[in-house]
Protein backbone atom coordinates (compact mmCIF):
# COMPACT_ATOMS: atom_id res chain seq x y z
CA UNK A 1 0.00 0.00 0.00
CA UNK A 2 1.20 3.53 -0.75
CA UNK A 3 2.37 5.43 2.21
CA UNK A 4 0.11 8.32 3.37
CA UNK A 5 2.82 10.93 2.74
CA UNK A 6 3.38 9.70 -0.85
CA UNK A 7 -0.39 9.59 -1.52
CA UNK A 8 -0.79 13.14 -0.25
CA UNK A 9 2.07 14.28 -2.48
CA UNK A 10 0.49 12.74 -5.61
CA UNK A 11 -2.94 14.20 -4.77
CA UNK A 12 -1.42 17.65 -4.29
CA UNK A 13 0.35 17.51 -7.68
CA UNK A 14 -2.89 16.43 -9.39
CA UNK A 15 -4.81 19.28 -7.71
CA UNK A 16 -2.15 21.81 -8.74
CA UNK A 17 -2.25 20.56 -12.34
CA UNK A 18 -6.09 20.86 -12.46
CA UNK A 19 -5.90 24.30 -10.88
CA UNK A 20 -3.32 25.35 -13.46
CA UNK A 21 -5.56 24.20 -16.33
CA UNK A 22 -8.54 26.02 -14.84
CA UNK A 23 -6.42 29.16 -14.53
CA UNK A 24 -5.44 28.91 -18.19
CA UNK A 25 -9.09 28.60 -19.26
CA UNK A 26 -10.08 31.51 -17.03
CA UNK A 27 -7.22 33.60 -18.35
CA UNK A 28 -8.17 32.87 -21.96
CA UNK A 29 -11.79 33.82 -21.20
CA UNK A 30 -10.76 37.09 -19.56
CA UNK A 31 -8.45 37.99 -22.44
CA UNK A 32 -11.22 37.23 -24.96
CA UNK A 33 -13.67 39.39 -23.05
CA UNK A 34 -11.11 42.17 -22.87
CA UNK A 35 -10.55 42.03 -26.65
CA UNK A 36 -14.29 42.13 -27.32
CA UNK A 37 -14.74 45.02 -24.88
CA UNK A 38 -11.88 46.91 -26.53
CA UNK A 39 -13.33 46.38 -30.01
CA UNK A 40 -16.74 47.44 -28.79
CA UNK A 41 -15.30 50.58 -27.23
CA UNK A 42 -13.15 51.64 -30.16
CA UNK A 43 -15.26 50.28 -33.00
CA UNK A 44 -18.84 50.17 -31.73
CA UNK A 45 -20.27 51.21 -35.09
CA UNK A 46 -18.49 48.32 -36.83
CA UNK A 47 -19.92 45.78 -34.40
CA UNK A 48 -23.40 47.26 -34.66
CA UNK A 49 -23.22 47.01 -38.43
CA UNK A 50 -23.08 43.22 -38.24
CA UNK A 51 -26.59 41.93 -38.99
CA UNK A 52 -26.73 39.38 -36.16
CA UNK A 53 -25.62 42.02 -33.62
CA UNK A 54 -28.07 44.59 -34.98
CA UNK A 55 -30.84 41.98 -34.97
CA UNK A 56 -30.28 41.21 -31.28
CA UNK A 57 -30.25 44.89 -30.40
CA UNK A 58 -33.34 45.67 -32.48
CA UNK A 59 -35.30 42.97 -30.65
CA UNK A 60 -34.29 44.47 -27.31
CA UNK A 61 -35.25 48.03 -28.16
CA UNK A 62 -38.51 49.71 -29.02
CA UNK A 63 -37.05 51.91 -31.73
CA UNK A 64 -39.46 52.58 -34.59
CA UNK A 65 -38.79 52.85 -38.31
CA UNK A 66 -37.59 56.41 -38.70
CA UNK A 67 -38.79 57.35 -42.19
CA UNK A 68 -41.63 55.05 -43.18
CA UNK A 69 -43.48 57.93 -44.83
CA UNK A 70 -40.80 58.02 -47.53
CA UNK A 71 -42.17 54.69 -48.80
CA UNK A 72 -45.26 56.47 -50.15
CA UNK A 73 -46.30 55.13 -53.55
CA UNK A 74 -47.30 58.00 -55.81
CA UNK A 75 -49.88 57.63 -58.56
CA UNK A 76 -49.48 59.59 -61.77
CA UNK A 77 -52.57 61.46 -62.97
CA UNK A 78 -52.01 61.91 -66.69
CA UNK A 79 -55.41 63.38 -67.52
CA UNK A 80 -55.44 66.74 -69.27
CA UNK A 81 -55.60 69.68 -66.88
CA UNK A 82 -56.28 72.51 -69.31
CA UNK A 83 -52.94 74.10 -68.38
CA UNK A 84 -51.11 73.97 -71.71
CA UNK A 85 -47.48 74.08 -70.58
CA UNK A 86 -48.15 71.70 -67.70
CA UNK A 87 -49.85 69.16 -69.98
CA UNK A 88 -47.00 69.39 -72.48
CA UNK A 89 -44.47 68.80 -69.70
CA UNK A 90 -46.44 65.81 -68.39
CA UNK A 91 -46.49 64.27 -71.89
CA UNK A 92 -42.70 64.50 -72.07
CA UNK A 93 -41.95 63.30 -68.54
CA UNK A 94 -44.36 60.34 -68.91
CA UNK A 95 -44.12 59.68 -72.67
CA UNK A 96 -47.26 57.91 -73.93
CA UNK A 97 -47.72 56.81 -70.31
CA UNK A 98 -44.98 54.21 -70.86
CA UNK A 99 -41.22 53.82 -71.28
CA UNK A 100 -39.36 51.00 -73.01
CA UNK A 101 -36.44 50.33 -70.71
CA UNK A 102 -33.26 48.51 -71.73
CA UNK A 103 -33.09 46.77 -68.35
CA UNK A 104 -34.51 43.29 -67.76
CA UNK A 105 -35.02 41.34 -64.54
CA UNK A 106 -33.19 38.19 -65.67
CA UNK A 107 -33.30 35.56 -62.89
CA UNK A 108 -33.15 38.09 -60.03
CA UNK A 109 -36.71 37.52 -58.81
CA UNK A 110 -36.27 33.74 -58.87
CA UNK A 111 -33.11 34.09 -56.75
CA UNK A 112 -34.86 36.44 -54.32
CA UNK A 113 -37.61 33.88 -53.73
CA UNK A 114 -35.09 31.04 -53.36
CA UNK A 115 -33.27 33.03 -50.68
CA UNK A 116 -36.50 33.99 -48.91
CA UNK A 117 -36.08 37.71 -49.55
CA UNK A 118 -39.44 37.56 -51.34
CA UNK A 119 -42.10 35.34 -49.80
CA UNK A 120 -44.26 34.50 -52.78
CA UNK A 121 -47.39 33.97 -50.73
CA UNK A 122 -47.04 37.38 -49.05
CA UNK A 123 -46.14 39.08 -52.31
CA UNK A 124 -49.12 37.71 -54.21
CA UNK A 125 -51.46 38.46 -51.30
CA UNK A 126 -50.70 42.17 -51.64
CA UNK A 127 -51.77 42.25 -55.26
CA UNK A 128 -54.71 39.92 -54.78
CA UNK A 129 -56.32 42.77 -52.86
CA UNK A 130 -55.50 45.11 -55.76
CA UNK A 131 -56.91 43.02 -58.57
CA UNK A 132 -53.94 40.69 -59.05
CA UNK A 133 -50.61 41.01 -60.82
CA UNK A 134 -50.64 41.73 -64.57
CA UNK A 135 -50.00 38.55 -66.58
CA UNK A 136 -46.65 39.80 -67.89
CA UNK A 137 -45.42 40.25 -64.31
CA UNK A 138 -46.75 36.95 -62.97
CA UNK A 139 -44.23 35.26 -65.26
CA UNK A 140 -41.18 36.71 -63.46
CA UNK A 141 -42.19 34.83 -60.31
CA UNK A 142 -41.80 31.54 -62.15
CA UNK A 143 -39.05 31.96 -64.69
CA UNK A 144 -36.11 34.10 -65.73
CA UNK A 145 -37.03 37.04 -67.95
CA UNK A 146 -34.78 38.63 -70.56
CA UNK A 147 -37.60 40.82 -71.83
CA UNK A 148 -36.77 44.49 -71.22
CA UNK A 149 -39.07 46.24 -68.74
CA UNK A 150 -41.97 48.17 -70.23
CA UNK A 151 -42.59 50.74 -67.51
CA UNK A 152 -46.10 52.20 -67.43
CA UNK A 153 -48.12 54.45 -65.17
CA UNK A 154 -50.07 51.32 -64.18
CA UNK A 155 -47.15 49.05 -63.26
CA UNK A 156 -44.58 51.59 -62.02
CA UNK A 157 -45.36 50.93 -58.35
CA UNK A 158 -45.23 47.16 -58.88
CA UNK A 159 -41.69 47.62 -60.14
CA UNK A 160 -40.85 49.48 -56.93
CA UNK A 161 -41.63 46.25 -55.07
CA UNK A 162 -39.75 44.06 -57.56
CA UNK A 163 -36.61 46.20 -57.64
CA UNK A 164 -36.59 47.15 -53.94
CA UNK A 165 -35.45 43.73 -52.63
CA UNK A 166 -32.72 43.61 -55.28
CA UNK A 167 -31.14 46.86 -54.10
CA UNK A 168 -31.67 45.86 -50.48
CA UNK A 169 -30.15 42.39 -50.57
CA UNK A 170 -27.69 42.40 -53.46
CA UNK A 171 -24.05 42.28 -52.36
CA UNK A 172 -21.68 45.10 -53.21
CA UNK A 173 -18.39 45.56 -51.39
CA UNK A 174 -19.03 49.32 -51.34
CA UNK A 175 -22.17 48.76 -49.25
CA UNK A 176 -19.92 48.32 -46.24
CA UNK A 177 -19.66 52.13 -46.39
CA UNK A 178 -23.40 52.68 -46.85
CA UNK A 179 -24.97 55.01 -44.25
CA UNK A 180 -27.65 52.33 -43.84
CA UNK A 181 -25.00 49.90 -42.59
CA UNK A 182 -24.92 50.89 -38.95
CA UNK A 183 -26.74 50.71 -35.63
CA UNK A 184 -30.05 51.75 -37.26
CA UNK A 185 -29.90 49.08 -39.96
CA UNK A 186 -33.18 47.50 -38.93
CA UNK A 187 -35.03 50.79 -38.52
CA UNK A 188 -35.10 52.36 -41.98
CA UNK A 189 -38.12 52.31 -44.26
CA UNK A 190 -36.08 50.27 -46.76
CA UNK A 191 -35.24 47.58 -44.20
CA UNK A 192 -37.95 47.58 -41.54
CA UNK A 193 -40.49 48.40 -44.22
CA UNK A 194 -39.67 45.26 -46.23
CA UNK A 195 -41.99 42.79 -44.49
CA UNK A 196 -42.85 40.47 -47.38
CA UNK A 197 -39.83 38.21 -47.04
CA UNK A 198 -39.44 35.17 -44.80
CA UNK A 199 -37.77 37.32 -42.14
CA UNK A 200 -39.91 39.82 -40.24
CA UNK A 201 -37.46 42.65 -40.90
CA UNK A 202 -35.69 43.24 -44.21
CA UNK A 203 -32.56 44.37 -42.40
CA UNK A 204 -31.67 40.68 -42.18
CA UNK A 205 -31.16 40.68 -45.95
CA UNK A 206 -29.07 43.83 -46.35
CA UNK A 207 -26.09 43.27 -48.69
CA UNK A 208 -26.30 39.52 -48.12
CA UNK A 209 -26.69 37.70 -51.46
CA UNK A 210 -25.21 37.67 -54.96
CA UNK A 211 -28.50 38.31 -56.72
CA UNK A 212 -26.94 40.43 -59.50
CA UNK A 213 -23.26 39.60 -59.99
CA UNK A 214 -21.18 42.67 -60.77
CA UNK A 215 -17.58 42.97 -61.92
CA UNK A 216 -15.43 45.44 -59.94
CA UNK A 217 -15.80 48.00 -62.75
CA UNK A 218 -19.57 47.56 -62.86
CA UNK A 219 -19.85 47.93 -59.10
CA UNK A 220 -17.71 51.07 -59.22
CA UNK A 221 -20.03 52.53 -61.87
CA UNK A 222 -23.16 51.69 -59.86
CA UNK A 223 -21.65 53.19 -56.71
CA UNK A 224 -20.60 56.36 -58.55
CA UNK A 225 -24.07 56.97 -60.00
CA UNK A 226 -25.80 55.97 -56.74
CA UNK A 227 -23.77 58.54 -54.81
CA UNK A 228 -24.66 61.26 -57.31
CA UNK A 229 -28.39 60.63 -57.77
CA UNK A 230 -31.22 61.67 -55.46
CA UNK A 231 -34.99 61.33 -55.06
CA UNK A 232 -37.56 63.97 -54.05
CA UNK A 233 -38.82 62.29 -50.88
CA UNK A 234 -35.70 63.14 -48.87
CA UNK A 235 -32.20 64.59 -49.16
CA UNK A 236 -30.41 61.24 -49.36
CA UNK A 237 -28.60 59.77 -52.34
CA UNK A 238 -29.47 56.45 -53.94
CA UNK A 239 -26.41 55.01 -52.19
CA UNK A 240 -28.11 55.91 -48.90
CA UNK A 241 -31.01 53.56 -49.63
CA UNK A 242 -33.12 54.46 -46.61
CA UNK A 243 -36.50 53.98 -48.32
CA UNK A 244 -38.14 51.75 -50.92
CA UNK A 245 -37.47 54.11 -53.85
CA UNK A 246 -33.79 54.35 -52.96
CA UNK A 247 -33.41 50.58 -52.79
CA UNK A 248 -35.43 50.13 -55.98
CA UNK A 249 -33.33 52.60 -57.96
CA UNK A 250 -30.13 50.98 -56.67
CA UNK A 251 -31.49 47.61 -57.81
CA UNK A 252 -32.25 49.06 -61.24
CA UNK A 253 -28.70 50.42 -61.54
CA UNK A 254 -27.23 47.06 -60.54
CA UNK A 255 -29.27 45.20 -63.13
CA UNK A 256 -28.46 47.74 -65.84
CA UNK A 257 -24.74 47.76 -65.11
CA UNK A 258 -24.58 43.95 -65.06
CA UNK A 259 -26.33 43.96 -68.45
CA UNK A 260 -23.72 46.28 -69.95
CA UNK A 261 -25.44 49.67 -69.96
CA UNK A 262 -23.19 52.72 -70.11
CA UNK A 263 -23.09 55.52 -67.54
CA UNK A 264 -25.16 57.75 -69.82
CA UNK A 265 -27.76 55.02 -70.34
CA UNK A 266 -27.96 54.30 -66.63
CA UNK A 267 -28.58 57.96 -65.79
CA UNK A 268 -31.38 58.07 -68.37
CA UNK A 269 -32.97 54.92 -66.99
CA UNK A 270 -32.70 56.24 -63.43
CA UNK A 271 -34.35 59.55 -64.33
CA UNK A 272 -37.28 57.91 -66.13
CA UNK A 273 -37.96 55.47 -63.29
CA UNK A 274 -37.72 58.30 -60.74
CA UNK A 275 -40.11 60.32 -62.91
CA UNK A 276 -42.71 57.54 -62.96
CA UNK A 277 -42.33 57.14 -59.18
CA UNK A 278 -42.45 60.89 -58.44
CA UNK A 279 -44.46 62.26 -61.39
CA UNK A 280 -45.65 65.49 -59.82
CA UNK A 281 -42.11 66.51 -58.87
CA UNK A 282 -40.56 65.82 -62.25
CA UNK A 283 -43.40 67.36 -64.26
CA UNK A 284 -42.72 70.55 -62.32
CA UNK A 285 -38.99 70.12 -62.92
CA UNK A 286 -39.63 69.85 -66.67
CA UNK A 287 -41.74 73.02 -66.43
CA UNK A 288 -38.92 74.76 -64.59
CA UNK A 289 -36.37 73.97 -67.29
CA UNK A 290 -38.80 74.95 -70.04
CA UNK A 291 -40.01 78.24 -68.54
CA UNK A 292 -37.06 79.37 -66.42
CA UNK A 293 -34.11 77.85 -68.31
CA UNK A 294 -35.69 77.82 -71.81
CA UNK A 295 -34.62 74.18 -72.25
CA UNK A 296 -36.86 71.37 -73.44
CA UNK A 297 -37.02 68.28 -71.23
CA UNK A 298 -35.43 66.02 -73.84
CA UNK A 299 -32.38 68.32 -73.93
CA UNK A 300 -31.78 68.39 -70.18
CA UNK A 301 -28.94 66.15 -68.98
CA UNK A 302 -30.42 63.39 -66.73
CA UNK A 303 -27.32 63.65 -64.53
CA UNK A 304 -28.18 67.29 -63.84
CA UNK A 305 -31.81 66.53 -63.03
CA UNK A 306 -30.88 63.69 -60.65
CA UNK A 307 -28.31 65.81 -58.83
CA UNK A 308 -28.71 67.14 -55.30
CA UNK A 309 -29.73 70.56 -56.62
CA UNK A 310 -32.78 69.29 -58.51
CA UNK A 311 -33.81 65.96 -56.95
CA UNK A 312 -33.09 66.22 -53.22
CA UNK A 313 -36.38 67.42 -51.74
CA UNK A 314 -35.02 70.45 -49.88
CA UNK A 315 -33.19 71.75 -52.95
CA UNK A 316 -36.02 70.83 -55.32
CA UNK A 317 -38.42 72.81 -53.15
CA UNK A 318 -36.14 75.83 -53.23
CA UNK A 319 -34.77 75.66 -56.77
CA UNK A 320 -37.81 74.32 -58.63
CA UNK A 321 -41.11 74.51 -56.74
CA UNK A 322 -40.52 77.97 -55.29
CA UNK A 323 -39.46 79.39 -58.65
CA UNK A 324 -42.34 78.12 -60.77
CA UNK A 325 -44.83 79.04 -58.03
CA UNK A 326 -43.97 82.68 -58.76
CA UNK A 327 -45.47 82.34 -62.25
CA UNK A 328 -49.28 82.68 -62.25
CA UNK A 329 -51.56 80.20 -63.98
CA UNK A 330 -48.77 77.71 -64.62
CA UNK A 331 -49.78 74.88 -62.28
CA UNK A 332 -53.14 73.16 -61.74
CA UNK A 333 -54.38 72.62 -58.21
CA UNK A 334 -52.27 70.12 -56.32
CA UNK A 335 -53.59 66.57 -56.21
CA UNK A 336 -53.39 64.18 -53.29
CA UNK A 337 -50.35 61.93 -52.92
CA UNK A 338 -50.08 58.21 -52.41
CA UNK A 339 -49.86 55.65 -49.65
CA UNK A 340 -47.09 54.19 -47.55
CA UNK A 341 -45.53 50.74 -47.63
CA UNK A 342 -45.42 47.93 -50.17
Amino acid sequence: MPRPALLAKVTTKKYIRQLSQASLYLGFLLVSLAVIATLAFFNKQKLLSLPFIASIISKQTNQKIVNLGNNALNTADTSKTGYKLYDEAAAKVLPDKSFQSKVYLSDSIIKLMQKGVIDREKFEAIYKERGGLPNELKIVLDQSSNTPILLTTDNANIYVNLLWPIGLSNYMASNSQSPVNGKDLYHFASTGGWNIGKEKNGGAYFNKYNIVVLTPDQEALVTKIAKNSYRPCCDNSTFFQDCNHGSALLGLLQLGAAEGLSEEELYKEALVFNSFWFPNNYIQTALYFKVIKNTNWENVDPKTVLSYDYSAISQWSKNVAAEIAKIPNLLPEAKAGGKCGV
